[in-house]
C-alpha cells in the first residue's frame, strides 16, 4: 500500500513538474488554463531560484520510509521518473538554470497565446 503511495506522489510530482514546463502549451488552445498555470510556473521558478522542497517531496519521502526503501529497486517510477525528479548531479547552479528554462519556455509559449487570441479578441 505505502509503496503505491509512493508511487502516486511520484508520478503526480512529474506531472505537475511537466505541466509547469509544458502547459504553456495548452494555453494557446485554452486560455482559460493560464489562471492554473501561471501560479504553477512562478512556484516552480520560485522553488527553482531558492532551492526549496517541494511539499510532495517530504509526504513521499513518508510513505517511501514506511514501505522500506528496498522494495523500490526494479519499479518503473524509480528506475525512470525519479532521476529526473532527483538528479544526482543538482547544484544551485543548475537549479537557477532550470529555472530561466521554465520561464523562457513558458514566454514563449504565452507569447504564441496572446498573438493567437488578442486576434481573435
Amino acid at each position: 500500500m505505502y509503496s503505491l503511495l509512493t508511487d502516486l506522489i511520484v508520478l503526480a510530482h512529474f506531472s505537475f513538474i511537466v505541466f509547469i514546463i509544458c502547459g504553456g502549451l495548452l494555453v494557446i488552445r485554452w486560455p482559460k488554463i493560464a489562471f492554473i498555470h501561471l501560479p504553477a510556473v512562478v512556484w516552480g521558478a520560485i522553488v527553482e531560484f531558492f532551492g526549496w522542497i517541494c511539499p510532495l517531496t517530504p509526504l513521499e519521502n513518508y510513505f517511501r520510509n514506511l514501505a522500506g526503501a528496498n522494495q523500490y529497486s526494479g519499479d518503473f517510477v524509480m528506475r525512470y521518473l525519479v532521476p529526473i525528479i532527483y538528479p544526482e548531479t543538482l547544484t544551485s547552479t543548475i537549479q537557477t538554470v532550470l529555472g530561466i528554462a521554465v520561464i523562457v519556455i513558458n514566454v514563449f509559449a504565452y507569447t504564441i497565446a496572446l498573438r493567437k487570441h488578442m486576434h481573435s479578441w
